[in-house]
């Protein structure tokens, strides 16, 4: 068998969740389905089950119950069992007519204690015993209508979705976002005024609303898992103050230390705030095909890391959109098909131009090997030529098949290729670099006047000017690359100028996106008058005076911006490459922005003893295996730079970049503007 991964750690899990299943109707929340979707594939679900029927549904107050020839049912979730999630368990089982009911959870028991209030040292206590499980057990029964019925509660480690070797996602986190200096007032509402938090640096897990630190907790409950899988004992490390709480809560989660004692490999989890550098995940400057695919494609319904392939081109149906609806869309993931594997693998590693031309290879070697009449064309790769291709598939149903994870992936590439929207990447780029010179040369406030002629309003824009959720994107790139800045009178009058043009063009939207209806707090452009939305405007330079002053709080990853000169032009260094270089420092210097988080006494007598004799203190370069979890979401690019970075600073460390979600430009407004940061929906 080869070295744990991320893809073996979540093919284990759902082992157990398929040994489960024969002859089962199977409820599955989102998070869990996106898991399943890239770590095995619908497909072995189904097979699992058995049967000529589809026994998949999803996990919904609304979901239909089983008939009477359905006595067995098998629900995987993400979640706590508590609250609204048990309630919509009871009603499903209630109108049902099961005799068998099976219920996994990815979050452990240890966890539904603390959910449940019971102090440490009594859960301590319990050590082996599963109260929460066996008391809901019962209550399964009691629904069925028969205690003589059967009924199962049980935990698999359903955390990840495994992108490829180096990079997997948590989609139940894909919500979760660092803290803002605005949070903490937020936070000392509830807080007498002689407990009050003076900055974002004095935020513990002891601050945190009830609802963010049980999400938090759910999170290291699945990453200590995922250590038991590898075989380490983890150093946990931490940049940004979110990263922190984790980074700490990991160190001293007391299944964590319990199983570290047994370990015998070593790694180091290294926590990453992403509001550090919002600079890289609003930019376009990341050359990669498959950034542009999740940047333009939409979204894969239910999903947050994958997108819809229109596959129309495929069948005999005019390419409509009453059409594509008709036909089930394509996707990225393609766990059960190595060929299309292999190729998804190389997209993410390599620029756009070589991405093109591996799609073409792979197309040309299919058609080739099924003797379809291929006419070969040398030169540059255009959108029609790689149609082509694929259109010799379409009248052959064996050779459809058997390349169907590849054509889907052809497909998606045509499909970006030919967006408008990927004609207006090259757009946002020159503008980002014309960003970069002006910063170094001019004051803030000649930047944002920059941007005012292109805030231009519904009826005077035309294809190539910004739509309003592109001017945040905007607003945000620069307010990230330019970190903290000085107030005068001439940036006061500049941001106002912005404020003014940005409520003018919010108010003049003939149709509020969810985003707009978010900010603005207006369900409908009809409602929103120029004075609300002045007042949104206004809340929304707060955050970005926020991501400004993220990095005022390092000592060392102060900026990511670095000047011009007569050689160079000035550039961002992505925070992800400095705190990497960092780590990997030759000369290993005791990092000053990468905090170490101590699992306990030793730890800290290590620290204590430091001072005073030579006692190494853990870094982050001391294990042959890195983890960096970027809280907040990474591009695919970031991914790949760590990925390239790492054994070319140090050979033989094996490197996986984890994190909430993929990142997409457009993410970012959303994460940043979200209303529930400091209370998720937990299901209860």
């Amino acid at each position: 068998m080869s070295a744990p991964g991320v893809l073996s750690f979540t093919q284990q899990g759902w082992e157990q969740v398929l040994a489960k299943v024969k002859r089962a109707l199977v409820y599955l929340d989102a998070a869990c389905a996106e898991s399943l979707h890239w770590g095995c594939g619908s497909t072995r679900l189904l097979e699992a089950v058995g049967g000529p029927e589809c026994h998949l549904r999803e996990f919904e107050p609304a979901a239909v119950g089983g008939g009477a020839k359905q006595p067995k049912a098998v629900f995987v979730l993400s979640c706590l069992l508590k609250g609204r999630t048990v309630e919509t368990l009871r009603d499903i089982i209630c109108r049902s007519h099961f005799q068998y009911c099976v219920v996994v959870t990815a979050v452990n028991h240890a966890v539904h204690l603390t959910a449940n209030h019971v102090p440490a040292a009594a859960a301590a206590e319990l050590e082996g015993q599963q109260p929460v499980f066996e008391q809901l057990e019962e209550k399964l029964c009691e629904w069925m209508g028969n205690m003589n019925y059967t009924a199962e509660v049980l935990h698999a480690p359903l955390l990840l979705a495994p992108v490829a070797p180096h990079l997997a996602l948590t989609p139940a986190f894909a919500s979760l976002f660092p803290l803002l200096p605005q949070d903490v007032h937020l936070l000392n509402s509830a807080r007498p005024d002689k407990r009050r938090l003076g900055s974002l640096s004095e935020v513990d897990a002891t601050a945190l609303t009830p609802e963010l630190f049980l999400q938090i907790r759910c999170l290291v409950s699945g990453l200590s898992s995922l250590c038991e899988h590898f075989g380490v004992r983890e150093e946990c490390f931490a940049v940004g103050s979110l990263s922190r709480i984790i980074a700490a809560d990991l160190a001293n989660y007391a299944p964590a230390k319990n199983r570290r004692k047994t370990a015998t490999g070593r790694a180091s989890v290294v926590f990453v705030d992403r509001t550090l550098d919002l600079t890289g995940a609003t930019g376009h400057h990341g050359d990669n095909l498959v950034e542009k695919i999740i940047s333009v494609l939409p979204q894969l319904p239910g999903h947050t890391n994958d997108v819809m392939v229109n596959m129309v081109e495929l069948t005999a149906l005019q390419n409509e959109e009453k059409s594509q609806s008709m036909v089930a869309p394509g996707c990225l993931a393609q766990p059960k098909d190595a060929a299309a594997k292999a190729l998804w693998e190389a997209l993410l590693s390599t620029k756009h131009k070589e991405a093109v031309m591996e799609v073409r290879r792979h197309l040309v070697e299919a058609a080739s090997r099924e003797n379809l009449p291929i006419k070969m064309s040398m030169g540059r790769v255009t959108p029609g030529q790689l149609l082509s291709y694929i259109h010799l598939f379409k009248n052959n149903l064996k050779a459809l098949v058997s390349h169907c994870g590849l054509l889907q992936l052809g497909l998606a590439t045509v499909q970006t290729l030919k967006h408008p929207q990927t004609a207006k990447w090259d757009n946002f780029l020159a503008f980002e670099r014309l960003l970069l010179q002006s910063i170094g040369e001019s004051t803030m406030s000649v930047v944002l006047n920059q941007l005012l002629p292109m805030m231009k309003p519904l009826n005077q824009r035309t294809d190539n000017d910004y739509s309003p959720e592109e001017l945040l994107i905007l607003l945000i790139y620069i307010y990230s690359v330019g970190g903290e800045f000085t107030v005068d009178k001439d940036l006061g009058e500049a941001e106002e100028k912005v404020k003014k043009a940005l409520a003018q063009v919010f108010c003049e939207e003939s149709e509020l996106s969810p985003l707009l209806q978010k900010i603005t707090g207006c369900d409908s452009s009809i409602k929103l008058t120029f004075h609300k939305s002045k007042i949104a405007v206004d809340e929304l330079f707060t955050s970005l005076r926020d991501i400004a002053g993220a990095r005022n709080l390092m000592k060392q990853f102060k900026s990511v911006y670095v000047p011009g000169n007569h050689t160079h032009q000035a550039s961002y260094k992505p925070l992800l490459r400095q705190v990497v270089e960092e780590i990997f420092n030759p000369e290993k210097p005791d990092p000053v922005d990468i905090e170490h988080m101590s699992s306990g006494l030793t730890d800290l007598l290590k620290t204590g003893f430091s001072m005073f004799m030579k006692v190494s203190r853990p870094h982050p370069s001391d294990h042959p295996l890195l983890i960096l979890f970027v809280v907040g979401g990474v591009t695919v690019s970031e991914a790949k730079m760590i990925k390239d970075l790492v054994p070319s600073l140090k050979p033989g460390t094996q490197v996986i970049v984890l994190s909430t979600r993929l990142l997409k430009p457009f993410n970012i407004p959303e994460l940043l503007f979200a209303t529930d940061r400091l209370h998720p929906d937990l299901g209860f």
